[in-house]
């Protein structure tokens, strides 16, 4: 089984700068047309796809794409050797910082979103991680 990530975008060329220079991934390919491009980087692979503001974001049309800051159930956390430098190459390409870094018994966390709405973490883990705090 392979996982694919698929980030709507309403600005295909926006979303491939930010997220090349936020996270150094790379273009592997453009698809369908160029609305689609296969980012590399990850051990995953990474699609963002060109879908407006306002279009149908479910075949029967009733539920449209906005991307004004949103809550969304799914984010991405991306575990970083460092943080503070990681926080600010995002910055540097666009995310915006929400709130403080936070400090746990596990590591650290910095809540970001993308230019595009999408909610992310960075996360630097301090000893085992998540395994110190595991039952």
């Amino acid at each position: 089984m392979q996982l694919l990530l698929n980030i709507d975008v309403p600005d295909l060329p926006a979303a491939v700068d930010f997220y090349t220079r936020a996270f150094d991934w790379r273009v592997n390919r453009y698809l369908f047309g160029g609305t689609v491009v296969e980012l590399q980087g990850p051990s995953l692979a990474v699609y963002l796809l060109a879908k407006p503001a306002g279009s149908a974001a479910f075949v029967d049309g009733e539920q449209v794409r906005s991307y004004r800051r949103h809550w969304t159930p799914l984010h991405l956390d991306l575990l970083v050797e460092d943080l503070d430098a990681a926080v600010a190459q995002a910055q540097a390409a666009g995310a915006c910082r929400e709130g403080e870094v936070g400090d746990y018994i596990w590591g650290r966390l910095a809540r970001m979103s993308d230019p595009f709405g999408h909610g992310f973490c960075l996360m630097q883990w301090r000893g085992r991680g998540y395994e110190q705090v595991a039952d």
